[in-house]
């Protein structure tokens, strides 16, 4: 598996948690806020890293052309 793949591959685990974290957050808000609050704290943990992984997979691409 080449680096792109395995970069777009990480992507999409990482979107993937992202939406499960931001679900969860959701669901935790009418019941525990401290939980709610700690879940949103991680999805945008997660967000900042998908946002660099995307910058690196924009730039190769770039490179690439």
């Amino acid at each position: 598996m080449n680096y792109s793949n395995r970069l777009l591959k990480k992507r999409s685990k990482l979107k993937k948690k992202y939406r499960q974290l931001i679900e969860d957050a959701y669901n935790f808000r009418q019941s525990d806020h401290a939980l709610s609050d700690f879940s949103e704290y991680k999805a945008t943990k997660v967000l900042h890293k998908i946002n660099k992984l995307e910058f690196v997979v924009r730039d190769r691409r770039s490179l690439m052309s």
